[in-house]
C-alpha cells in the first residue's frame, strides 16, 4: 500500500489487506482488530473523516508492478547544462490529451509516482492545462524542474504534491555547469516552494567542479527542509561527451555517492537490478525502461503503457558479472552506466567504489 501525502510504502498481509479494501467500499467499516486499526488511525493511513476524493478501481498490477513513471513532457529548455544527456532538443512535446491518456493507464495499472519533466517541463506550450488535469489522478506527481522559472506566482499554481530542483553544488559549481545565475534562482525556487507548503527534493550530479562543496551542501539542504537528497554521477552521454574537464573517474566519483539520502525512482527487489518498477515516456512519445535507454525503446505510446511495459526485460541480479556481499543493496547499480564501462553484465564501478568505502 502506497501513501501519497508521505510517499511511503506499507507491506500488508491478506487480512490486512481486504480490512482496508473494505473500508473503501460502499458499504461502510467492516470489522476489525481494534489494535490494527487504532495503529491505522495513528499514522494517518485512516481517518474518521469522509473523503470526496475519487479513488480508482483496485485492479491487479502487473507483476512486477510498474510504480514509477518518468513523464518527459517536452524536451525545451531554457538552460543549455553542460552535463545534460539529452543534448540539444528537438522540441519535441506530448500534447495534453496524450499526456492525459498515459496518466490514465498508469492509474489502472495502479502506478503510485509520477516525475513530470523535460528539459524544462514549465516550457511546455500547454503546461497550465497538463497542470489542470493532474488532480484527476490518485497517484504521488513530482515536478523535476531547473528552479529558473518557478517564481512565487508560479508555484502557487501547481497542483503536484512535490517539487524537485537540480542543485549541483555551491554557487560557483553550479553555475559552472548551467549558467551565472542559475544557482540564485534555484535556491529561491527552493525557498519559494518550501514556504508555500510543498515537499522539496534535491537532485544533485557529481562533476569536477563540486567535489569540495558536499558537505556544506548537505548543510544547506538541511536547513531548507530538503525532503530527499538524491546524488549520483551523470552518465557520458549527449553534451558531457564533449565536456571532459568535468568527468570524473570511479575511483573519485563513487566516494560521493554515500551523500544523499531517499531511494528516488530506482528501487528494486530482492534478486533484480535496479530500475525494476521504473518505465520511461519521452516528448517523442517513445516508451523506455530508461531515459537514457530513450534510443532503444520497447515501443511507443500509441500502442499503450501496459503493452510496452510488457516488453521490458527486467535484468536479473544473478546476470551480472556482480558478485560482492552487497549486491542486494547495490542491486547493480545504474546499468546504462554499467554498461558504458564494462558491457551489458557488467559492473557499474562507481558504485563498486563507493561500497569498498562503506566497507572499509
Amino acid at each position: 500500500m502506497y501513501r501519497i501525502d508521505t510517499d511511503e510504502l506499507y507491506d500488508l498481509d491478506d487480512e490486512a489487506f481486504e480490512f482496508l479494501r473494505g473500508c473503501a467500499s460502499p458499504e461502510g467499516r467492516p470489522s476489525g482488530n481494534d489494535d490494527f486499526i487504532g495503529y491505522c488511525l495513528e499514522e494517518g493511513i485512516l481517518t474518521t473523516a469522509k473523503s470526496r476524493d475519487r479513488r480508482p478501481p483496485l485492479l491487479k498490477s502487473p507483476s512486477p508492478s510498474l510504480r514509477y513513471l518518468e513523464l518527459q513532457i517536452t524536451d525545451r529548455c531554457n538552460l543549455r547544462c553542460r552535463h545534460c544527456y539529452i543534448g540539444k532538443g528537438h522540441g519535441s512535446e506530448l500534447t495534453a490529451e496524450e499526456v492525459r491518456t498515459i496518466l490514465g493507464e498508469f492509474e489502472e495499472m495502479q502506478g503510485l509516482r509520477v516525475l513530470i519533466t523535460g528539459g524544462e517541463p514549465l516550457l511546455h506550450s500547454r503546461f497550465s492545462a497538463i497542470n489542470k488535469l493532474l488532480p484527476d489522478f490518485s497517484f504521488r506527481k513530482v515536478l523535476f524542474s531547473n528552479g529558473s522559472l518557478l517564481d512565487e506566482k508560479t508555484a502557487k499554481g501547481l497542483t503536484v504534491d512535490e517539487v524537485q530542483i537540480s542543485i549541483d553544488g555551491l554557487q560557483d559549481a553550479h553555475d559552472l555547469l548551467r549558467g551565472k545565475g542559475s544557482f540564485r534562482a534555484a535556491i529561491g525556487a527552493i525557498r519559494t516552494c518550501t514556504d508555500l507548503g510543498f515537499d522539496v527534493s534535491v537532485s544533485t550530479m557529481v562533476h569536477a567542479g563540486n567535489l569540495g562543496d558536499f558537505d556544506a551542501m548537505e548543510d544547506l539542504f538541511n536547513s531548507l527542509s530538503v525532503k530527499d537528497w538524491t546524488v549520483d554521477v551523470p552518465c557520458r552521454a549527449g553534451r558531457l561527451e564533449s565536456n571532459s574537464d568535468l568527468h570524473v573517474d570511479p575511483e573519485t566519483g563513487g566516494r560521493y555517492l554515500r551523500y544523499g539520502r531517499g531511494d528516488g525512482l530506482h528501487s528494486g527487489t530482492y534478486g533484480f537490478a535496479c530500475g525494476l518498477h521504473l518505465a520511461s515516456v519521452t516528448a517523442a512519445g517513445a516508451i523506455a525502461k530508461c531515459t537514457f535507454y530513450a534510443d532503444r525503446p520497447v515501443g511507443a505510446i500509441k500502442e499503450g503503457l501496459r503493452e510496452c511495459w510488457n516488453r521490458v526485460h527486467h535484468i536479473r541480479l544473478d546476470e551480472l558479472r556482480c558478485y560482492c556481499e552487497y549486491i542486494e543493496a547495490c542491486r547493480g547499480g545504474c546499468r546504462f552506466r554499467a554498461e558504458t564501462l564494462e558491457g551489458p553484465r557488467g559492473r557499474d564501478l562507481y558504485r563498486c567504489k563507493m561500497y569498498d568505502i562503506l566497507k572499509s
